[in-house]
């Protein structure tokens, strides 16, 4: 679950809320492990110096969402973030210590730091798919739309999925598949 945090929450964006919230049900009452990610910006930051962008630095814009904590405590990890990709040292020892080889990976913004992991696990040889019904953008429907295009480019259209396509009677505890 990729920064499903209030700072990312618009009225473009809310919509996915409810539809995040029942894969994350489904997805850990089937065994599956959920990662939440979190991002956090800073004094400085590359974000705030070239793109003028400073939000996300406190609380309640770093939370996640109100619909989401009741997961969080079952969750396998919230993995805080200062980059766009869940790859960081902590997200890419997580994925090897649990021996994770497929990514479903989902959240806010789909355009930015979802469609960011999926081609950073891509390269990483790990199989990513992006579940675009269960991803939004905070800028709306075509930054969304972008971000599932460039994805279907860079990962191949067939990793571009929906929720309706999970395989949920395969899903057992497995350790080789994690949901973000």
């Amino acid at each position: 679950m990729i920064d499903t945090q209030n700072g990312f929450v618009s009225a473009q964006s809310s919509p996915v809320i409810p539809v995040i919230a029942d894969l994350v049900d489904r997805w850990q009452g089937a065994g599956g492990d959920v990662v939440f990610t979190r991002y956090l910006n800073y004094a400085g930051s590359p974000y705030e110096r070239l793109i003028r962008w400073s939000k996300l630095k406190e609380s309640p814009e770093i939370d996640i969402v109100p619909e989401l904590t009741p997961y969080v405590s079952k969750s396998a990890a919230v993995v805080d973030k200062t980059i766009y990709s869940f790859f960081n040292e902590e997200g890419e020892a997580l994925v090897r210590e649990r021996g994770w080889s497929d990514l479903y990976v989902c959240g806010l913004d789909t355009e930015s730091c979802v469609l960011k992991t999926v081609v950073d696990a891509f390269e990483r040889d790990l199989t990513p798919r992006l579940i675009k019904d269960a991803s939004a953008s905070h800028a709306g429907q075509m930054a969304h739309d972008a971000g599932i295009l460039v994805a279907s480019r860079f990962i191949g259209a067939d990793q571009i999925i929906t929720t309706a396509d999970i395989p949920w009677s395969k899903l057992t505890h497995s350790e080789s598949e994690l949901t973000e």
